[in-house]
């Protein structure tokens, strides 16, 4: 019987999209100016030069505007209309984006049924696959690869969009004093180390602290971008996009595409970071302030460019500011300052994106459960996770420590933004029709279209390979090795835990006959004061389900609490609880099986976190849903539980009030016991390679897999003081 809660009379246990409007709305808006536009607001830094490298030779008026012009409608196709007008309707239920969530919009992961994990006198609900019946099902592996490359690549992005951002604010320094420009190395990694060290204060207050930064830094943009025009109107030219069709057919030089695909890069970000905010605010502060802040920082970087050629060549971005470079330096300090923290800045796009992406994938089991900490009171996206702050550290200094030139930076930091774009617009026309439902032909013009230009920057990206780009490509590699490893090794283990679970009346009987001999047609207990007796299965019984009566064991009923903490969902008894009575061939006095649900609220009320059935089997077991907020801290007080337990007995049980006494005596403390499966690759027969193939699996599943998730394991967020747990050991044959 369960007790009566507010989260089981109506809270929905799924996380949903936030949803905001009027000044709160604006304020979130307000809040993404810090958060995901600082990336894609800061590469007037240096695309210019990326597109035509100091080292160069000056390019020709048409040629500026032709490059002006790929650069306006490359922001105007992808950004604008490709990410803002349709990937952010493609968010999952639960508000998350990222080509990992596009997956789960295809295939998305079951609900979970909490009164099912309480329920432990029935069996495990799951049961054998079913064999795919159409094209979706028979593309469920290669989409799941394909977006964990995608999500991997992105990753990666989080380490080359630090470097880059920053190396190139810092390059400025070299503008007013070119004597300093040995220590823009050294002067870049002080600033990334104080960048990770204060993601620990989260999301939502570096939001409001970098906003204001990020929203200055546009109004500046702005502004020099309106003084630039004025010097060569004629640079509006540039809106026209036969310009950019024609540079390319002029030059014939393909490489200018990898400098454009610069102007864009961060644009991956807006789709990523929607668990972090919501599409509405995304959409406002893009539209009305970001664009056409970029418009005009480039369309007048251009007419400075052509008016000006070798006097601004050799940095674009520093020498195109208006005002004298030598004299007060009134604008070169004050853009040169805003431009180190807009970089700064600007990182935070891909570092939360990181976090934001890590989470799903967390979640979804598709990797190693990292400690999580909830940053914000009322969004549950906005996550901070240690490990990988702190590897997304060590990574971007190295990078900026062994990329010296910023040239071969950017080389590399354009590849992973072009396949991720590839990716996403695959997944969304896919989704178009299976998870919107509308006529292929939408979903097949789409990716025509939009293929088509992601298209064509992966392939300019994709020479540059050889000159630095293979770096983000290794990192995305073996991200995606580690991801497809631990989704499939997860599968087995979790296969093997519902394979293994027991109905508990097949298993504990408080009668020497068959186990429903004790009980009438309803399942009534009719004599409570039988002692209690374990079945030991055969192999040949376990293997066909059937009643355990080869082997009888009394049970000594202990004066104890004993906590089993549940990972995997079903109903029946868990492996632990097995493994424990083989162990130890005891029972104590309380015996309370914990599942726990993450709410989508900050807090739930303490009245409200614990959720109580009974077994009428045997005396003294019991299910508990443990309800948390994100926000909560895992904390099992057993005073609390006991007093649900106590509330329970006393509604359903005529005898409560001796039961209860033997209750408060041995919940004084409690043991939590917490299962640690020690997994075993099993042999597969396969003719004459099977010794090869068994090698391999061995080695994937016993070297890394079982290190990996001892290093990681599930259990490691929420369980109490070590001296209160005891680890049962369970060899886990998968």
């Amino acid at each position: 019987m369960t007790s009566l809660s507010t989260l089981e009379n109506g809270l929905n246990t799924k996380r949903r999209a936030v949803s905001l409007s009027g000044w709160a709305l604006i304020s979130l808006s307000f809040q993404t100016l810090g958060i995901i536009y600082s990336d894609i607001g800061t590469s007037p830094l240096y695309v210019l030069n990326g597109i035509w490298p100091a080292s160069g030779p000056l390019p020709s008026e048409e040629d500026i505007i032709g490059g002006i012009s790929a650069i306006v409608w490359s922001l105007t196709l992808l950004p604008l209309l490709k990410y803002v007008f349709v990937s952010l309707y493609f968010g999952t239920q639960e508000g998350e984006g990222g080509s990992f969530a596009l997956y789960q919009g295809l295939y998305p992961p079951a609900d979970k049924n909490y009164d099912e994990d309480r329920t432990l006198t029935g069996v495990s609900t799951l049961g054998p696959e079913k064999p795919p019946r159409h094209l979706k099902e028979k593309a469920r592996w290669p989409l799941l690869i394909w977006c964990l490359f995608g999500t991997s690549l992105t990753m990666a992005d989080g380490v080359f969009t630090p470097a880059v951002s920053v190396t190139s604010a810092v390059g400025g320094i070299a503008v007013a004093k070119a004597s300093v420009i040995n220590d823009i190395i050294p002067i870049s990694i002080v600033f990334l180390f104080a960048l990770f060290a204060v993601q620990q204060f989260g999301t939502h207050r570096l939001a409001f602290l970098f906003a204001p930064i990020s929203f200055l830094w546009f109004l500046l943009l702005i502004g020099t971008g309106i003084a630039n025009v004025i010097t060569h109107p004629g640079i509006f030219r540039a809106f026209d996009p036969s310009r950019a069709v024609m540079l390319f057919v002029r030059t014939r030089d393909y490489d200018l595409l990898a400098g454009v695909l610069l102007a864009i890069t961060g644009c991956e970000a807006m789709f990523a970071n929607l668990g972090q905010f919501n599409a509405a605010s995304i959409r406002l502060s893009f539209c009305f302030f970001t664009y056409p802040a970029l418009i005009l920082a480039y369309l007048g970087q251009g007419a400075r460019l052509i008016r000006d050629g070798e006097a601004v060549f050799s940095n674009v971005f520093y020498n195109t500011i208006p005002g004298p470079v030598n004299g007060p330096l009134f604008w070169l300090v004050i853009m040169f300052v805003f431009a180190v923290l807009a970089t700064l800045i600007a990182s935070q796009a891909l570092i939360t994106a990181t976090f934001s992406l890590v989470q799903q994938v967390i979640n979804s089991k598709a990797f190693p459960p990292l400690r999580m900490l909830y940053t914000s009171e009322t969004i549950q996206g906005q996550v901070y996770i240690p490990a990988v702050n702190w590897a997304l550290m060590i990574a971007t200094i190295v990078v900026v420590a062994a990329f010296s030139n910023l040239a071969n930076l950017t080389n590399a930091y354009g590849f992973a933004v072009a396949t991720v774009m590839f990716s996403t617009s695959l997944l969304l026309g896919i989704q178009m029709y299976y998870v919107k439902h509308w006529p292929m032909i939408f979903g097949i013009v789409y990716f025509l279209i939009f293929g088509f230009f992601d298209a064509l920057f992966w392939g300019a990206a994709l020479k540059k390979v050889p000159h630095g780009a293979w770096v983000p490509l290794t990192i995305g590699v073996i991200l995606l090795l580690t991801m497809t490893l631990w989704v499939w090794a997860k599968g087995l283990e979790d296969k093997f835990d519902g394979a293994n679970r027991m109905n508990l009346r097949h298993f504990i009987s408080p009668d020497e006959k068959a186990s429903e001999a004790n009980y009438d047609e309803d399942g009534e207990e009719l004599d409570p004061e039988l002692p209690p007796y374990f079945y030991l299965p055969s192999p040949a019984e376990k293997a066909a389900g059937e009643k355990m009566v080869e082997e009888r064991r009394m049970l000594q009923r202990i004066p104890t609490c004993a906590v089993f903490h549940k990972i995997a969902s079903g109903k029946g008894v868990p492996h632990t609880f097995i493994g424990f009575i083989r162990q130890w061939p005891a029972l104590p006095r309380v015996v309370i099986f914990l599942s726990v649900c993450i709410v989508p609220t900050n807090r739930v009320p303490v009245e409200d976190r614990y959720v109580v059935s009974k077994v009428r089997t045997v005396e003294g077991f019991y299910g508990v849903s443990y309800y948390l907020g994100f926000r909560d801290d895992f904390d099992v007080n057993v005073q609390d539980l006991v007093a649900k337990i106590i509330e329970l007995e006393r509604a359903t049980n005529p005898r409560a009030e001796t039961i209860i006494g033997e209750i408060l005596a041995v919940t004084k403390t409690a043991t939590h016991i917490a299962p640690h499966y020690h997994v075993v690759s099993r042999k597969v027969e396969g003719g004459l390679l099977s010794p090869i193939s068994n090698y391999i699996r061995r080695f994937f599943v016993e070297g890394v897999y079982r290190r990996l998730a001892t290093m990681f394991p599930e259990t490691a967020n929420w369980l109490t003081s070590a001296d209160e747990i005891i680890h049962v050991g369970i060899n886990a044959v998968i």
